[in-house]
């Protein structure tokens, strides 16, 4: 009897000190909500050797599905059935050591999340490039916030951190309120924990090394929810920018890889454990394999292997490992990522960077899940291919793709090129000028729903519209026709208050500080006081289209009618409920006439008509003369 208790006794003492020494740095995500369609939730978990120990649940309605054990032993992926749980605290055991996990009550259902639509006006804005404010948490602005990697902040330096935070873009909503656009997309916020390298740094966002947690120098999670929550008070919604394709070479991921197909072409990274940078050791190994950029393959029926293994297996850079959207185990991690930021903080739509670099089946299956628990919920990807045939076939129920991507929006690539060689031409009678902006929407017919294409002039990785110049009248023509076009038009900072630069020297030269976000800045440009009277002007102009477009149906619902370009005009009309709006653009540098006799069918028996732009008021009974570049949008 005395064996017996021995025994017993020791091995209660060996499962005493077993889950003693169960250690378990986190678990992804930190909590789940109850209800969601889809009852499967992966737990992944972090530890050392954690892929070794057992896991029992006692919560009802709950019940362990599976456990995966990967490669590397430090991770451990428990899968759940939580079909039939309601809200609550679990307790989850890891062989006898006992960790508290939470679902909790959604605000709402899927259905009733609305994402952004054609009537919004999109502005896209870099965090870091914005406005800098004193975070209530941390009571600090301009300092150092400690980061496991070294980091400078240097405004002078166009390539490093400048310091802009989610605090000072709060600070500014009515800003955006009183320009009039209707939603904010900003580049990613998540933390980007990466050394400076050669002057540069990942101050814009896109190498994510931890998908949970919003990167302390722009706030803290908590900050995010509390600026969406006062975004949508002002009647803003929020656009949150994800990365499927590539992480950050500093995440957890790579120092320890879950399992051997967790990323596309990892052998080179032996490379770099004799302490080279990334980019350095990839120059010297052949087993890198870097992307050509080029996106064609994806959808070529021709395509070789070769420049498809390019495409998407290649990294996009060294220093952002790619990721293999074909582990189902990671694209599960990925899709419950994004819902998990959709339930947290509230965000109104994603927008999903180098959408078709990453496994066309794999994304058609995350938009397919979003779709289903979120139908009202919008996703636009950035599919990089100026063609229209191409971008065509990523919209969700293309007749003219293998795959339906589920993707509802899709980025206007084609529109972006064409003004921005239009503005430098004359518009002729077949080819150039304002012809390639008639010429790329006849294509229209490819897209399932024209509306749900992302239109735009600029953005952050491209040119700003103006160049090194300030001509506003050109500016002015791409806006007027951006605003009032069928498309879902997206802006970009600054642009309101003429902001230039090209990527000639660096991509930070289109990443300019807002004037007036910054301690220390002479030069305010949130207030009409602050602004130069050039400035003013444009900013005044912009916001008067925005405002009237707010809520207008005649160009949100309106049926489109284009006319060739004819001695160099271009009319574009809107058409809904007897209402009609007319673009009207001299595509010359000297003046032109509008002959109304060729626009009968949109003017009909109108006479006075009014200029939105200006308030002035203008005659359609006899035809209309332009000045150099000049702009109408007429109604009536």
């Amino acid at each position: 009897m005395k064996r017996v208790i021995f025994l017993v006794t020791l091995v209660l003492q060996i499962f005493v000190m077993r889950a003693a020494t169960v250690n378990i740095d986190r678990i992804e995500p930190a909590c789940w909500y109850a209800g969601m369609k889809n009852p499967v939730l992966q737990l992944m978990v972090y530890g050392k050797n954690i892929a070794s120990y057992d896991v029992t649940i006692d919560y009802p309605g709950v019940k362990v599905d599976s456990l995966v054990r990967l490669d590397s032993p430090n991770y451990l992926l428990v899968y759940l059935d939580v079909a039939g749980a309601q809200p609550g605290k679990m307790t989850i055991d890891f062989s006898g050591k006992k960790i508290k996990y939470e679902l909790k009550r959604r605000e709402m259902s899927g259905e009733k999340r609305i994402g952004f639509t054609n009537a919004d006006v999109l502005y896209m804005l870099m965090p870091d490039r914005f406005a800098s404010a004193v975070s209530p948490t941390k009571k600090m602005r301009g300092r150092i916030i400690p980061m496991k990697t070294e980091y400078v902040v240097d405004r002078t330096q166009p390539s490093l951190r400048h310091g802009g935070n989610l605090e000072g873009i709060r600070q500014h909503l009515d800003y955006f309120t009183e320009l009039g656009v209707t939603a904010l997309w900003f580049t990613p916020v998540l933390e980007n924990d990466s050394p400076d390298n050669n002057g540069k740094s990942t101050y814009h966002g896109y190498a994510t090394t931890d998908y949970y947690k919003v990167d302390p120098r722009f706030g803290t999670n908590e900050e995010y929810r509390r600026l969406i929550d006062e975004a949508h008070s002002k009647g803003l919604k929020v656009v949150m920018d994800m990365i499927f394709n590539h992480c950050g070479y500093d995440h957890p991921w790579v120092a320890d890889m879950p399992s051997k197909d967790w990323f596309n072409k990892p052998e080179w990274l032996a490379a770099v454990k004799g302490g080279e940078a990334p980019d350095v050791a990839a120059s010297k190994n052949g087993d890198y394999l870097q992307t050509s950029y080029k996106l064609t393959p994806v959808l070529d029926p021709y395509a070789s292997k070769v420049d498809m293994s390019e495409t998407v297996d290649g990294w996009f850079v060294p220093t952002m490992p790619d990721l293999n959207q074909r582990n189902g185990h990671l694209m599960k991690y990925l899709i419950q990522n994004s819902m998990w930021w959709i339930e947290t903080v509230g965000i109104d739509g994603i927008r999903m960077d180098t959408y078709p670099y990453a496994y066309a089946e794999a994304m058609a299956g995350w938009m397919k899940e979003i779709n289903s628990e979120y139908p009202n919920f919008n996703v636009v990807g950035e599919i990089w291919v100026t063609e229209p045939a191409y971008t065509a076939a990523w919209q969700r129920d293309s007749k003219v793709a293998k795959i339906n991507s589920n993707l509802k929006t899709v980025m206007d690539f084609s529109f972006f090129e064409k003004i921005n060689m239009a503005k430098n031409e004359e518009t002729d009678a077949w080819w150039n000028g304002l012809n390639r902006i008639y010429n790329s929407f006849v294509y229209d017919y490819l897209y399932p729903n024209p509306s749900g294409v992302m239109a735009f002039i600029e953005n952050h990785d491209t040119d700003r519209f103006l160049g090194d110049g300030h001509d506003s009248t050109a500016l002015k023509q791409a806006l007027a026709l951006l605003l009032t076009v069928n498309r879902t038009p997206q802006l970009y900072y600054g642009t309101e208050i003429m902001m230039n630069g090209t990527k000639a020297v660096t991509d930070g030269n289109v990443r300019k500080d807002f004037p007036g976000g910054f301690d220390g800045d002479s030069h305010n440009a949130f207030t009409p006081e602050g602004r130069t009277k050039q400035e003013n002007a444009m900013f005044n102009w912009i916001s008067r289209l925005l405002h009237w477009r707010q809520g207008n149906d005649v160009v949100v619902k309106g049926k489109q009618t284009q006319f060739i370009p004819f001695n160099g005009v271009y009319v574009i009309a809107r058409t809904y409920n007897g209402r009609t709006v007319m673009t009207v653009l001299n595509g010359t540098r000297k003046p032109a006439v509008m002959t109304v006799r060729r626009y009968a069918e949109i003017i009909g028996d109108a006479a006075k008509v009014k200029d939105v732009l200006t308030g002035r008021y203008y005659d359609l009974s006899a035809d209309v003369r332009l000045r150099p570049r000049q702009t109408l949008v007429l109604e009536w």
